[in-house]
């Protein structure tokens, strides 16, 4: 092996002296050989035990010749739509198509299709009957088993199933990929590999699977959202690689889709190998032309320390795809990689994160994980921290000082998010000093998402007093140091169990600390969450009980503004839901006020101004307003 790309196209693979690939790797992103993309860790895997792995990347769909590049693998088709669901990646919350795609050349969009693993597979099918297809990456993690659509707005089969694939990999996929490609290799059939961790499999019978847990049938999680809910839970809770069972599916008779129970966590000398693989760390030169892959830029100078995550939020799909144990690169890993970053043309000295999906977890939340796995119906730290969570960031603080003596590195941030209640609970107040002391410039990014605890509760997060504290001490730890750094929350609308008075809580604590956000972040209903369940179901599956769960775009559009209040565009939408909401209180000139009363054509104060018969206020008035807000800004 060495620093070379993985060949994407034939002469590539000629030169090589490579007559056929044993595996045809299709994804939906550009091939970016960097380890923060899913498609370079798989292959280079692969490569590292001496599979030969050849790239297609964002094949032609309406072509078939676009996947007969290599003609037929030795062994079989990889197919992923790269670091993203390719409906996310296309589709805003409104369901409006994005303009940009960063993971596209050039950032142009449309260069991969809708629900793209169903379609890459069905064309490969159409090519090569028989040849073992093996689907992975976030998309066909999140859909394994019959799941809520929230573009289509129904309950979709297994992507297994649509995808016509042989095998779905989920998670992150090292221990699996391998274990396939050498019972491949092997010569057996794949029909037969029906007994690997972390993948899963059609089947006709059951007559060869044990000790498993039969969830309802398709057919009855589409006819009650009741039974969805309680199904969704039972797979929630199966989750972890010490202590989940295998979960069974019926689609029609001979017909089940079998899911086996995670793999095993990396270990830090497991994930260390990964990381030291071969990478090139860039996108392939042959989109230069197009002013390369706008995703690089965001991970270019960053490390990763940590995959997994026990939050545990519920808008969350990390505990589906990663899971809930956290897993780490040692010291000496990270700094070898920070070392040789220093030595690229384009460092300018800053490193600009360290972490994963929440930076400041370096260890499992307590001592019992890694022998008997996560609790199944507890969460670490939600509602309230578990008596035996363990709070320590003196290895995150012995990395990040290790990292600042580097030489030519100036500063090192800290920007893929920390847990501030997880900073709270800990006694040691050395992480928060060194925080803010060396690892932020000016602001910190968290996400408290809501301050209604009613909110707060179904989103999986801590309560809002718990922020309010954290904020204090941030304070208090700025002002000791002689700093002048402020706080940037991340905050949600719209979440299952926000009404339009909860989001009038959120505008008015907004309106409290004088912070508008410049964007507002819809609650997003992606594939197998739990807040996604309380979505289509208006149950919570912990306790299946009714939730709220506002559905329209209007009061979406409402929960939005309410957000913005100091946006003069929201100024109707804004009163029409203090109206509703029997709020018109929050009309008015006192210091609590979202919104100020609208003179009328006379010059009298009226609450909503005078409306045409089209409920639009009339120009003249818009415009006088207007002229007026800006004297007063300019005196």
């Amino acid at each position: 092996m060495d620093n070379t790309f993985l060949p994407i196209t034939k002469e590539d693979m000629e030169k090589r002296g490579w007559t056929q690939p044993d595996f045809v790797y299709i994804t939906g992103d550009a091939y970016v050989d960097h380890p923060s993309f899913g498609t370079a860790i798989i292959s280079r895997v692969l490569e590292s035990r001496g599979f030969k792995v050849a790239i297609i990347s964002q094949p032609d769909w309406k072509k078939k010749e676009s996947i007969r590049v290599f003609g037929r693998p030795r062994l079989g088709f990889l197919v992923t739509s790269g670091n993203m669901d390719s409906m996310v990646n296309h589709y805003s919350v409104s369901k409006k198509h994005r303009k940009k795609d960063a993971y596209t050349p050039g950032g142009i969009m449309g260069k991969r299709p809708d629900y793209a693993v169903v379609v890459y597979c069905n064309l490969i099918r159409q090519t090569y009957k028989d040849v073992p297809i093996l689907i992975g990456g976030i998309e066909a993690s999140l859909r394994r088993l019959a799941h809520y659509d929230y573009w289509s707005n129904k309950v979709k089969r297994s992507i297994l199933l649509d995808s016509q694939a042989d095998i779905l990999m989920y998670g992150m996929g090292e221990h699996s990929v391998v274990e396939i490609a050498e019972a491949l290799d092997a010569g057996i059939d794949v029909k037969d590999i029906t007994y690997i961790a972390g993948t899963v499999y059609k089947a006709k019978d059951l007559d060869t699977v044990y000790d498993y847990i039969q969830l309802p049938s398709y057919h009855e999680i589409c006819a009650d959202k009741r039974v969805y809910a309680e199904s969704f839970y039972t797979q929630y809770t199966n989750t972890d690689p010490f202590q989940a069972k295998t979960l069974v599916e019926q689609y029609r008779e001979k017909e089940y889709v079998v899911q086996n129970p995670p793999a095993k966590p990396l270990t830090q000398m497991e994930m260390d190998d990964v990381y030291a693989l071969p990478y090139t760390k860039k996108y392939h030169p042959s989109y230069e032309q197009y002013g390369g892959v706008p995703a690089i830029s965001e991970i270019k100078f960053s490390l990763v320390s940590n995959r997994g995550c026990f939050g545990g939020c519920n808008f969350c799909a990390l505990t589906f795809h990663q899971g809930r144990i956290i897993q780490t690169r040692s010291h000496e890993s990270i700094i070898k990689e920070a070392k040789e970053m220093t030595k690229d043309s384009d460092f300018k000295g800053y490193i600009h994160d360290v972490g994963g999906p929440t930076a400041d977890f370096r260890q499992p939340s307590c001592e019992k994980q890694m022998e008997h796995g996560v609790c199944k119906n507890r969460q670490c730290l939600f509602p309230v921290p578990c008596k035996n969570l363990k709070v320590d960031h003196s290895d995150y603080i012995a990395l990040l000082r290790k990292l600042r003596k580097i030489p030519n590195v100036k500063k090192v941030f800290i920007r893929s998010g920390i847990r501030f209640d997880y900073v709270v609970h800990d006694k040691s107040k050395v992480f928060l000093k060194e925080l803010c002391q060396y690892h932020i410039s000016g602001q910190l990014k968290v996400a408290p998402e809501h301050v209604s605890d009613r909110v707060l509760m179904k989103m999986g997060k801590p309560s809002h007093a718990v922020y309010e504290r954290f904020t204090e001490e941030y304070r208090k730890m700025n002002e000791k140091l002689g700093m002048d750094q402020y706080l940037v929350p991340y905050l949600m609308s719209s979440h299952p169990g926000c009404t339009l008075d909860d989001a009038i809580e959120l505008a008015l604590y907004l309106k409290k600390i004088n912070h508008m956000p410049e964007q507002v972040q819809d609650f997003y209903p992606t594939p197998s969450t739990l807040s996604t369940t309380m979505y289509y179901t208006g149950i919570d599956p912990r306790t299946m009980e009714s939730v709220y769960v506002p559905r329209s775009p209007h009061e979406k559009k409402m929960q939005r503004a309410l957000m913005q209040y100091k946006n003069p565009e929201n100024y109707d939408i804004i009163a029409e839901a203090l109206r509703k909401a029997g709020r018109t209180d929050l009309i008015g000139f006192g210091p609590n006020c979202l919104i100020r009363p609208r003179k009328d054509e006379s010059g009298k104060a009226g609450n909503v101004g005078k409306r045409t018969k089209k409920g639009g206020m009339k120009k003249k008035t818009i415009r006088n307003t207007h002229a007026k807000k800006s004297e007063r800004r300019r005196r």
